[in-house]
């Protein structure tokens, strides 16, 4: 991949994914079989600076770089420089005359990633830009469909819930449809943006329209925090007309798999019988999760770490 930085799948060229993918694929071999131990980024730094809470993305990253043999240091935003006025492009000079090698930066801001990438010499990772992109999250889920299914090109993937605050629909789309698959999307009007269809989105009316033959469904999270702005009118009714239940899921094809990007609001966006049904590989996605921030990292700093 020769490119300094990832800050979304926008740009990427579809030869540029599949290479991703399949270096995640071998480090998602090598973890399962308990080899952990890379040395792509040995002598290397990475820093994680998240402006936004996270779990599973910044554990993952951090895991990522440790695996491949960096030092890594998580910066702390509540208790850092910023509270007292530090700006991004500021804090970014200071972590590039420490030397670092690697920043991987959630920001709530969309476009931060691409600020911080133009002012520092460090290699950029975007993890989470506002309502933008979140890249390696829709790298994984790409990255789980292709262990299971042996390819992308044909796939017909169904996305439910609020896809207009989503930057995970939005990579999704990109990655997904630049890889030859179809994505189909379903939400309430007002969590619909405008303007998906033209990025190759088929936009459906029903959830039988979306699921119909689908390959995969994935369920996004309801931000609960924004229900309050009356984008819909009870977490119940949504539940009710727009989420994913073992009665609907029929409409897929049989043996269909079903994502998230967690965290999972249960009953709402997925019944529990969906979650932990046999067709879940919402854990899965965690490993493919490390997986795949392996091979962006190894990537980014110019090997391959076989």
């Amino acid at each position: 991949m020769n490119r300094k930085d990832l800050l979304g799948l926008y740009g990427l060229s579809a030869e540029e994914i599949a290479e991703i993918l399949d270096l995640g694929l071998f480090f998602k071999s090598a973890l399962k079989r308990g080899e952990k131990e890379h040395g792509a980024l040995k002598g290397k730094s990475v820093v994680t600076l998240f402006y936004e809470n996270s779990t599973r993305t910044r554990t993952s990253f951090e895991l990522a770089a440790k695996f491949l043999g960096a030092q890594v240091v998580n910066i702390s935003v509540a208790t850092s420089s910023v509270q007292k006025g530090e700006t991004l492009v500021d804090t970014g000079k200071t972590l590039d005359a420490m030397k670092n090698d690697v920043i991987v930066i959630r920001h709530p801001m969309g476009g931060a990633p691409k600020l911080l990438a133009e002012t520092v010499r460090a290699h950029v990772v975007n993890g989470g830009d506002g309502m933008n992109e979140h890249p390696t999250q829709a790298l994984l889920d790409m990255l789980t469909l292709k262990e299971h299914f042996g390819r992308l090109s044909g796939l017909t993937v169904a996305i439910l819930g609020d896809i207009r605050h989503s930057r995970v629909a939005r990579s999704n789309l990109y990655g997904l449809t630049r890889s030859g698959a179809q994505v189909r999307m379903f939400a309430p009007a007002t969590l619909m943006p405008e303007g998906l269809a033209r990025e190759g989105a088929v936009i459906c009316r029903s959830r039988e329209e979306a699921l119909r033959g689908a390959d995969a469904v994935m369920g996004l999270r309801i931000q609960l925090e924004r229900q309050k702005a009356g984008n819909f009118p009870s977490l119940g009714e949504y539940a009710k007309y727009y989420g994913v239940d073992e009665q609907i899921l029929s409409e897929a094809k049989k043996g269909a798999l079903i994502l998230h990007p967690g965290p999972v609001n249960r009953g709402v966006e997925l019944t529990s019988g969906v979650i932990d049904g046999a067709q879940s590989r919402i854990e899965d996605q965690v490993l493919s999760g490390l997986s795949v921030r392996m091979a962006v990292l190894s990537l980014l700093s110019g090997g391959e770490g076989k």
